[in-house]
């Protein structure tokens, strides 16, 4: 079936993305990262899904899979994911998150929280309530979407 949203739900839809793509850029100026975004997105990925196969996290990504190879490559250099053969296919790897991948996660997640807590400081309870859901139900969309993969 072939749904459809009214002009003004479309509407809102469309401005909530793009207020996040705006955050995002406003996140790596204010954090001034050295780190590719991807590099981020890689591992909340690996956090959230557990182990994946590169095509997979590739897929996931929305980048190409010698992209993500290459992505995955620099990373586990750094020591941030490493890479098994699949039990279930031994052509495969599974690539997975570290001990070190998950503390540099975790300590970016902070900077970025710090970064941006200014920005927001002056909100009310309610408007924080509304963040709140706002963020609750695309969080459901878009996790019920990357399952249905």
């Amino acid at each position: 079936p072939v749904y459809t949203l009214g002009m003004h739900h479309s509407d809102d839809i469309l401005r909530l993305l793009l207020g996040a793509h705006a955050l995002t850029r406003v996140a790596a100026l204010d954090t001034r990262t050295e780190a590719p975004s991807a590099q981020w997105r890689t591992l909340v990925l690996l956090r959230d899904h557990g182990p994946l196969r590169i095509g997979d996290l590739a897929t996931l990504s929305r980048v190409t899979q010698p992209g993500m190879t290459r992505l995955v490559a620099q990373m586990a250099d750094a020591g941030l994911l490493e890479r098994t053969v699949d039990p279930d296919d031994s052509r495969a790897t599974l690539v997975s998150a570290t001990d070190a991948g998950m503390t540099a996660l975790e300590e970016w997640l902070g900077v970025l929280s710090s970064a941006l807590a200014p920005r927001f400081a002056d909100l009310d309870e309610d408007e924080w309530r509304t963040i709140r859901r706002a963020a609750d139900i695309v969080n459901a969309r878009t996790r019920v979407a990357e399952v249905a993969r």
